[in-house]
């Protein structure tokens, strides 16, 4: 989602000023005296009333003075995007699934309508690439032949020190010919990357 803005807040560890940060998976809120974390999972009701958002939550109630972006933000945590959506993959789609990617997956494209193969199709609208090893990346250029030239090449891999690093992925990508275009969550543990040909070369 990657929604941030100071405001006041009013939280079971304190109250006071400081940032609050909407991301795909949690709220942060951090003030100079006291920080909260609020996994999305969690929350039981969110409220926005006069330009204060309120979340409810085990620990208990969490408010935040937001203004005018209160009833955009509740809406936002209540109906989060899909995956689907973020890599936008739509109904109809000729997507390609390559590496280890969770079986899960396909089948959330298949409930939306999504054509999803477990092998390179030419005229890909999107190739969804797993990678586990840098190494793997050079596979990239290979790729661009199976895919339409207005689609896109998603690189998913495990996020930390661990992982694929993101400029490792970006480096491939352009010497592959491709542009990074959008960075989005894949999963608690896996992020993944939009890459791209050029518009002057399509």
């Amino acid at each position: 989602m990657g929604y941030e803005t100071m405001c006041r807040a009013q939280t079971w560890a304190g109250q006071g000023a400081g940032k609050f940060q909407l991301e795909t998976d949690e709220i942060l809120f951090r003030a100079p005296s006291f920080r909260v974390k609020i996994v999305l999972t969690q929350i039981s009701a969110v409220v926005a009333r006069s330009g204060v958002l309120s979340v409810t939550t085990p620990e208990g109630v969490a408010t935040f003075s937001i203004g005018d972006k209160a009833e955009i933000l509740a809406e936002k945590i209540r109906s989060p995007k899909s995956r689907a959506a973020k890599m936008d993959l739509k109904p109809g789609f000729k997507v390609s699934l390559i590496g280890p990617i969770e079986a899960s997956f396909a089948a959330e494209l298949e409930g939306l309508g999504v054509d999803v193969s477990g092998r390179l199709r030419k005229g890909s609208n999107a190739i969804v690439f797993g990678v586990e090893r840098p190494a793997e990346l050079e596979r990239l250029d290979a790729l661009v032949a199976w895919l339409d030239s207005a689609g896109a090449i998603w690189v998913v891999h495990r996020k930390g020190k661990d992982g694929v690093k993101d400029t490792e992925v970006f480096g491939a990508g352009k010497r592959a010919g491709l542009v990074a275009t959008k960075v989005a969550r894949f999963s608690e543990t896996h992020t993944v990357e939009k890459l791209v040909i050029p518009r002057s070369k399509r």
